[in-house]
């Protein structure tokens, strides 16, 4: 039965992941040199078009009707056909399309998350095209998998309450896969990239955390005890991962900083992510005091150690902090918190679901990995991959766009 509380919550809560988009580009945009800020934005924001014209026309159907072997949906949901005003399958208080559009949200953010791994030297053409394909040979299979019914990670008995796996390990990974075929930067590890607009950053990332408690309370799908719990629960891991990246960047190099502080809040969103419905409010604080020494020292120490350009971490914070979430999922969650969990976590003496974990963690890489692969020999086909260097010199934003930032800006990059 249909619940106009469940309604309105769900409307402002799929407001609110729509928002998180523009953060990004933000977020996105002051950590790159400022001749490529306005492409860096844009890599986010046309994403917001074509994600949910695809989403509407066919990503929704795959993702969330029928089933195909546990892998994918069918079309029968193609073009939002039968998707109308009444309840649905998967949301029995809110309409069909509701819950749709819900979804659209998260098929949006994610592959904008992986172009922060790809920036300042991919062809924009070679990355719609990129989104495009990704979009239907790894997002909407793995959502199939983790949400749809029937779908493979499902059955397994692994749980992901907002997209630990669908959102942050795949868009991470391959993030991860994408930069190292593109190749690095211009003048990488001969020169340093600083980020040209700090406050930028900090407009980006506070956007995203207010976006974020309709990202994981909204995926409560109604306006109830577990919406509280996963609004609570994404808050203090945010805290908490905040307060220890300042404390590592204190003991590390003596000053504390804001651009840290940013990034330590927004892995803690990232870690929560899959067990905020599931993990008691303690167990969120420890996700989060612990994803910010795993992904710094993977930002700091890892990528220097093996060379790849991961321009903008997107690897270093969604994909290793999604990981993180997902075995911290494994660790704490509590089936008298959410029986959607079939079993309770390895702390408290059961060993299912932390293994049903594990084994998602790694198909979803596995899938992640092969996929963007996939995805990258396909556009091959169509254009390069790169920017030619005289264009990466003078900036994409005038190479790819015709537009600059600050026209007034007359100093060097």
């Amino acid at each position: 039965m249909l619940n106009t509380g469940d309604i309105s919550f769900m409307l402002v809560a799929t407001a609110l992941v729509l928002l998180m988009t523009p953060g990004l580009a933000f977020f996105y945009g002051g950590l790159v040199r400022r001749k490529n800020v306005l492409n860096t934005i844009m890599s986010s924001v046309f994403v917001m078009g074509l994600a949910s014209v695809m989403w509407v026309l066919v990503g929704y159907s795959l993702s969330f009707s029928g089933n195909t072997g546990g892998f994918i949906g069918n079309l029968d949901w193609a073009a939002f056909r039968n998707v109308g005003l009444e309840a649905g399958p998967y949301a029995n208080s809110i309409p069909h399309v509701l819950f749709a559009a819900f979804q659209m949200m998260f098929a949006i953010i994610t592959p904008a998350l992986i172009t922060g791994a790809l920036v300042e030297r991919m062809r924009f053409k070679a990355l719609i095209i990129f989104i495009f394909l990704w979009s239907v040979i790894v997002y909407y299979p793995l959502a199939h998998m983790v949400w749809g019914n029937g779908g493979l990670l499902a059955k397994l008995g692994s749980v992901d309450f907002a997209g630990g796996n669908v959102v942050h390990i795949s868009s991470g990974v391959s993030g991860l896969i994408a930069a190292v075929v593109l190749g690095k930067r211009r003048g990488y590890n001969m020169t340093k990239y600083h980020p040209h607009n700090i406050p930028f950053v900090i407009l980006g990332g506070m956007l995203l955390w207010f976006g974020w408690f309709g990202f994981n309370a909204g995926s409560a799908l109604k306006a109830d005890e577990l919406a509280v719990h996963a609004f609570m629960t994404t808050h203090i891991s945010a805290a908490c991962a905040m307060l220890t990246w300042v404390f590592i960047e204190k003991l590390k190099t003596g000053k504390t900083t804001v651009l840290g502080a940013v990034t330590g809040a927004v892995i803690g969103l990232v870690a929560i992510t899959p067990g905020a419905g599931f993990v008691p409010i303690w167990a969120a604080m420890i996700t989060g005091a612990l994803v910010s020494p795993i992904c710094y020292t993977f930002i700091t120490v890892v990528k220097d150690k093996f060379g790849y350009d991961d321009a903008l971490d997107a690897f270093g914070c969604h994909g290793i902090g999604g990981v993180w979430g997902g075995i911290a999922t494994g660790l704490f969650a509590k089936t008298s918190i959410n029986s959607v969990a079939q079993w309770d976590g390895l702390f408290f003496g059961d060993t299912r679901l932390f293994a049903a974990q594990i084994v998602s963690i790694l198909i979803t890489i596995l899938v992640a990995s092969a996929g963007t692969l996939i995805c990258l020999k396909i556009v091959k086909l169509f254009t390069p991959l790169r920017v030619t260097d005289r264009d990466e010199q003078e900036g994409l934003d005038i190479s790819e766009h015709g537009e600059s930032a600050y026209p007034s800006f007359v100093g060097l990059d």
